[in-house]
């Protein structure tokens, strides 16, 4: 489980997070949205310890990450925004680089590492150097290196952007795999049929704070949106117009 608590981050005079709360658990997809610039990758950043909070604390399994940010790493698979590979090595040796990251044996190695393959139907590219995979094969890889040390809560910074059809329905189903093992997902997107398949729960951040954290249909009921698309835009809208 991951809890936010009063989160603020400030750039210079931009408050990029000025008091995000929320708390994605257990065998639940919590999905993060916001329009560009709300603070939802600054806000991801922090809970995956990667910048400092201003003020404010997160806690993963009851570990507060300023505290502990090692034993925080270690309980999350994290999909950052940015996808970096190392291009000279094969998905299969990106994989175990990571594993060893996290302290893994050799025979634990390799059996995480193959399991992955198989759980995201690598086989054809587990062994091929990763420069030039397309996007969909980058992002395999990616998850592959952030699931290995089997963590409970997984963090996927927009984990279809970019893919293909096949690729995309791929990726969902793996998710809803996830959640199905008992892991705590937590999710951003800017794709509205992606959040309302998948999510259990929906953050809507605008301006650095959280403006809305509801089920898909109790969001559609609060607003009387039809769609979750109509939802958000009227969420997003009174916020606005309320900051104007």
């Amino acid at each position: 489980m991951i809890e936010v608590k009063d989160l603020h981050k400030a750039f210079g005079a931009v408050k990029a997070v000025d008091g995000v709360s929320f708390v994605a658990r257990d065998g639940e997809i919590t999905g993060l949205l916001g329009p560009n610039g709300a603070g939802k990758t600054t806000t991801l950043r922090m809970l995956y310890t990667l910048m400092k909070p201003d003020a404010g604390q997160v806690l993963v399994d009851g570990i507060d990450a300023a505290a502990d940010a090692t034993a925080v790493r270690r309980r999350l698979g994290v999909l950052p925004d940015a996808r970096g590979l190392y291009k000279r090595l094969s998905a299969r040796e990106n994989i175990d680089y990571f594993a060893r990251l996290q302290g893994l044996d050799a025979a634990t190695r390799r059996s995480r590492i193959d399991a992955l393959v198989t759980a995201l139907d690598m086989s054809d590219i587990a062994d091929r150097h990763t420069e030039g995979f397309s996007q969909g094969q980058r992002v395999k890889t990616a998850i592959a290196r952030a699931l290995v040390h089997d963590p409970g809560n997984v963090i996927l910074d927009e984990p279809t952007n970019g893919l293909d059809v096949m690729a995309t329905r791929a990726m969902r189903t793996f998710m809803r795999k996830l959640k199905d093992e008992g892991r705590c997902v937590l999710f951003s997107s800017h794709i509205m049929q992606e959040v309302g398949a998948l999510c259990d729960r929906i953050v809507v951040i605008a301006r650095g704070r959280v403006v809305a954290d509801e089920s898909p249909d109790a969001l559609r009921a609060q607003t009387g949106a039809a769609s979750l698309e109509d939802a958000f835009v009227k969420i997003i809208g009174s916020e606005e117009g309320l900051a104007a």
